[in-house]
């Protein structure tokens, strides 16, 4: 074999080694899954209040006034009502062409704060563990979901859900949900998972960036991004967007733009986006994963869109009622 061949083959060889490590760790990092834990029902259980452990098996305990409060269900394609809960969905349509513009607000009322929860894809947590928004609301016997942060996309943020501590990795501004029924935005580096829920916080999203506080609409969104992984881009301009907002306690406020589509609706930017929740009275407001992610589910169909092709990408979490 020449000199000038072997020379060839063995840098052939490195460069395909090198991108065969690159690739996979590509993969690792985006696409192979990662448990964490492998039952987050079990984890959540263990947490609640409102359930105790025996030696033979764990069972509910005596039903609470909250269970007791639920009365005749009433309910249709856009409306729900059980005594505890209210949800009543509305869909907007506006303009045409590049300017059309559609969208949907739910309005939801809970008499307890717990009734808002969150569920994780495939009942684990870790990363690149997806499913679509209607498939993980589905298995949660979810009467009402939105798509959550996406907090698998990132190995970063404060996450609580129903109560559990799961990443406690400040970076950026947080939406916490308490147990007394309000939501508060609030800066990640200030504080740590555990003052969050000795204060509290039933819920967070790591996500952002936040919408309104105390009822004014926040602007000038120049360049926004969430993180720095590979594949993401700046979320300013017009998009699909989910957010969710408060009006007062236990009284919230969801809307799903979609986007992406040409004469049914190109999406909003946060301005614009902001501006609904003020308009809408509400004191606080937050900004989700958005995107091909954005979804609303309710009694057993997707109310939106997604992208005009109807057609969900799967996510790591939901913000539901079950």
């Amino acid at each position: 074999m020449k000199k000038s061949t072997k020379k060839f083959l063995i840098i052939l060889f490195n460069v395909l080694a090198v991108l065969g490590v690159i690739s996979y760790s590509l993969a690792d990092r985006y696409l192979i899954r990662h448990v964490e834990v492998a039952d987050v029902a079990a984890v959540s259980a263990a947490a609640d209040p409102a359930v105790v452990t025996t030696n033979e098996q764990t069972v509910a305990e005596t039903p609470t006034p909250l269970e007791a409060e639920i009365q005749e269900i009433s309910f249709d394609d856009w409306n729900y009502s059980d005594g505890s809960i209210s949800i009543s969905i509305s869909q907007h349509s506006s303009g045409s062409g590049r300017n059309a513009l559609t969208y949907f607000i739910a309005d939801v009322v809970v008499s307890d704060a717990t009734l808002l929860s969150n569920a994780f894809a495939d009942n684990q947590y870790g990363r690149n563990i997806i499913e679509n928004t209607s498939t993980i609301a589905e298995e949660n016997d979810a009467i009402f979901a939105v798509n959550g942060d996406y907090y698998g996309f990132r190995d970063d943020g404060i996450i609580i859900r129903n109560g559990v501590i799961y990443r406690d990795v400040p970076a950026r501004t947080g939406l916490a949900f308490y147990l007394d029924g309000t939501m508060k935005i609030y800066d990640e580096t200030q504080t740590s998972a555990k003052e969050l829920l000795d204060e509290g916080v039933w819920n967070t999203l790591s996500f952002g960036p936040a919408l309104v506080e105390d009822s004014v609409a926040a602007s000038n969104f120049d360049v926004v991004t969430i993180d720095n992984n590979f594949g993401n881009h700046p979320i300013s301009g017009k998009q699909p967007r989910t957010g969710v907002g408060m009006i007062d306690a236990n009284h919230f406020v969801f809307i799903v733009v979609d986007g992406r589509s040409d004469g049914y609706s190109n999406g909003v930017s946060l301005d614009d986006f902001a501006q609904m929740f003020a308009d809408l009275g509400c004191t606080q407001a937050y900004n989700i994963d958005g995107g091909g992610s954005s979804t609303m589910y309710f009694m057993g169909r997707v109310v939106n869109n997604p992208l005009g092709r109807n057609r969900e990408r799967g996510t790591s979490d939901i913000l539901m009622i079950s």
